[in-house]
């Protein structure tokens, strides 16, 4: 029985299918999934449709892509031509599809095993029980009749910074832009949306998340996606980058959580 961590699929399937076969995922594992299962690749409805069927072995978290395509599926924006998501939009179990997707976690923390998943990170300002909370009282808004009303006013950088006085849609946007589209923080915490790329090529005054102090127990390890540019590297010990850019030519990765041991696939286009 091994836990399998995963990072971002962004509809590649086919990939996704081989690092599990190179992985020997079998039905005894548990999957990992950090997010952005759609948008970018070529089989995003195979992706969403794989991991609805076999939901009892995943825990999965929401990713930006992901929640971009319920607000489509609300009618709050359009769909981009990058986004790759035609094949889903027009496919006969879209509405079921989008309204299980909608009821899934924004974090996934196993006790036993002292691991946390979110798609890009946990805010340095929040302790384990605020993110715990934040993450719940997003996924009851997702999860309701309302949810539209949250997704039409959830594109936005601010707030930047997590306060107890934040109400309302933006004490939401502020938690899902925490947890699906941080990368840089200032170093008093403050989130910055700006900037992209790795670490090495970021202006002094902004920090990786994770270099910042962390209110969350040493003996916790997190694990997130999202940040592509960063390959995987320069995090702490504890804290797993799994993101390595797939749909933009990269590699799938996977990371056997028991013993530490990495398996990877390349872009089926690239290279085998």
């Amino acid at each position: 029985m091994a836990n399998l961590l995963i990072g971002d699929i962004h509809g590649c399937y086919d990939e996704f299918m081989r690092l599990l076969e190179k992985a020997k995922f079998t039905s005894s594992d548990t999957l990992w999934l950090t997010g952005d299962l759609v948008a970018r690749g070529p089989k995003s409805l195979d992706v969403l449709r794989f991991v609805k069927q076999h939901s009892q072995k995943i825990r999965m978290v929401l990713g930006n892509h992901d929640l971009h395509l319920l607000s489509i599926y609300a009618g709050v924006t359009l769909a981009k031509k990058k986004d790759n998501l035609d094949e889903v939009i027009n496919a006969p179990d879209y509405d079921e599809l989008m309204n299980w997707l909608r009821k899934q976690p924004l974090v996934q923390i196993d006790e036993s095993l002292k691991l946390i998943m979110t798609h890009a990170g946990v805010s340095p300002q929040w302790d384990l029980e605020l993110l715990k909370k934040c993450a719940h009282d997003l996924n009851v808004m997702l999860s309701s009749d309302s949810y539209p009303l949250f997704l039409d006013k959830m594109y936005g950088n601010f707030p930047d910074e997590w306060s107890s006085e934040l109400q309302g849609l933006d004490r939401l946007r502020y938690i899902a832009n925490a947890l699906t589209r941080m990368r840089f923080c200032y170093e008093d915490g403050r989130l910055d949306f700006y900037f992209k790329k790795s670490p090495e090529q970021a202006p002094m005054k902004l920090k990786p998340w994770f270099l910042l102090p962390s209110k969350i127990p040493a003996q916790y390890s997190i694990a997130f996606g999202h940040w592509a540019a960063l390959n995987g590297k320069g995090t702490p010990e504890n804290v797993y980058a799994l993101d390595t850019g797939c749909c933009w030519g990269g590699k799938l990765t996977c990371l056997r959580f028991e013993d530490k041991k990495y398996f990877k696939k390349r872009n089926i286009e690239t290279k085998n």
